[in-house]
């Protein structure tokens, strides 16, 4: 990608890879490690008591709090505001990916069972963010937040 904007609906939508190197040591601790210490917590719990209440602490957004912290700070409550919407529309795609998975894996071959659910997850995520648009979700912050 070029690093080129690419407008859809008013948004803006880039890739940015020369960012990457201004993020901090500390900053990619702390989304690592808040990571990493809330799997090391659902596998204790999967370990106590079983898999199924183990995984569903494995669905808790670990990183998403980390970095949506860091965002706030670095760039703004909005810009925060902005990833935690976008994450929204993206669990709903991750909604679907479980449900396809559930039903598909151990019925179809896994490599099937993964790019269906992978496209599920695609299709409503994306789905999911061109309605938000469509209905103008994002158009109700003040350029002041």
């Amino acid at each position: 990608m070029s690093g080129q904007p690419a407008h859809h609906g008013g948004d803006e939508i880039r890739v940015r890879t020369a960012e990457l190197g201004q993020t901090s040591l500390r900053d990619w601790l702390v989304r690592f490690g808040f990571g990493a210490g809330v799997s090391a917590l659902a596998g204790t719990i999967s370990a106590l008591v079983g898999p199924t209440l183990g995984g569903v602490f494995l669905a808790f957004p670990a990183i998403s709090l980390a970095s949506l912290t860091l965002v706030a700070k670095e760039d703004g409550v909005r810009q925060a505001r902005n990833d935690a919407r976008g994450a929204g529309l993206g669990t709903l795609g991750l909604l679907a990916f479980a449900v396809v998975i559930a039903v598909t894996v151990t019925r179809w071959p896994l490599w099937d069972a993964f790019a269906a659910a992978t496209t599920a997850w695609g299709l409503i995520a994306f789905g999911a963010y061109l309605l938000a648009k469509a209905v103008g979700m994002g158009g109700d912050e003040s350029p002041g937040l």
